[in-house]
């Protein structure tokens, strides 16, 4: 028989057959009946355990006290000598290789931004929006000294 035979036999086929009796009654007559519980502990016990469940990540996820305001400016400032040593490091490891020219003033502006932060801060030594243009400026930095240098 050949494949064109076989696909027209195919199409002649009826889409959809519908069964000659209904047969619904006989499936409906072997499922097991379905009853209430008889006590409803379990699912009390469950919303129980879903309420406490509920108030401890509440309580856990509540946010944290403020630290100090002395604290924080510490913390900040200590954030960003270590930041700033780190930064300084990795590009010490760079040195000495080449740069390509047109990437120069790129990276001088990063610099010369990197400076600006860092006499912000001595302003604002608390301000944890100035860490974070910080650590960005630093990463775009070190980030495009690794490109130009490592390809």
């Amino acid at each position: 028989m050949s494949d064109e035979s076989l696909r027209f036999r195919l199409r002649q086929l009826p889409r959809e057959i519908e069964p000659r009796r209904d047969l619904w009654p006989g499936i409906a007559a072997r499922l097991p009946a379905r009853r209430s519980p008889a006590r409803p502990w379990p699912t009390l016990l469950a919303l129980a355990a879903c309420l406490c469940l509920a108030v401890g990540a509440a309580v856990y996820l509540r946010p944290a006290a403020e630290p100090a305001p002395g604290l924080e400016q510490a913390l900040v400032e200590r954030e960003v000598e270590a930041l700033t040593r780190e930064y300084e490091a990795a590009l010490a490891e760079m040195a000495g290789l080449p740069v390509p020219e047109p990437l120069l003033p790129a990276l001088a502006t990063l610099d010369a931004s990197a400076e600006e932060i860092r006499g912000a801060l001595a302003e604002q030594p608390g301000s944890t929006r100035l860490l974070d243009q910080l650590k960005r400026t630093y990463t775009r930095r070190l980030a495009l000294t690794q490109r130009a240098v490592l390809g």
